[in-house]
């Protein structure tokens, strides 16, 4: 089974960017879906962008849309997310996950119970 970390977390002003990194244990295209979830104290854990290893495809949460980039270097066994205008409410743990299953229904592809794997997390904090 794959192992996670990220790395990448800090703080931020609003309106600045930054990207964060998932490192994998093995070749992130033998695993069919990675995703980025994030969670706020006393939130449920939020889905924000996950990909489909094997094609590129990227799906984004409504909150995040045009803001936030997910991407991939299967040479490096990494994924990325690239956060851009960021607000005080983007401010949560931000979580990699990856997902075993080959295909997953287009409800699932940002629910956390779709996802069988997850790192331990990095703070992202916004605030002035």
């Amino acid at each position: 089974q794959v192992s996670l970390e990220e790395s990448g977390g800090g703080s931020v002003q609003p309106g600045g960017s930054v990207r964060l990194s998932c490192a994998a244990s093995q070749r992130t295209a033998s695993t069919p879906w990675m995703a980025w979830f994030r969670q706020a104290p006393g939130k449920e854990r939020e889905g924000v962008a996950s990909i489909v290893t094997s094609t590129g495809v990227t799906y984004y949460a409504d909150s995040v849309m045009g803001r936030v980039t997910i991407s991939q270097d299967n040479a490096r066994n990494a994924v990325y997310l690239q956060m851009n205008s960021l607000k005080p409410e983007d401010t949560a743990m931000y979580y990699c996950a990856a997902a075993s299953r080959p295909t997953m229904a287009y409800g699932s592809v940002l629910q956390a119970s779709a996802y069988n794997t997850w790192g331990q997390g990095t703070q992202v904090t916004v605030s002035s």
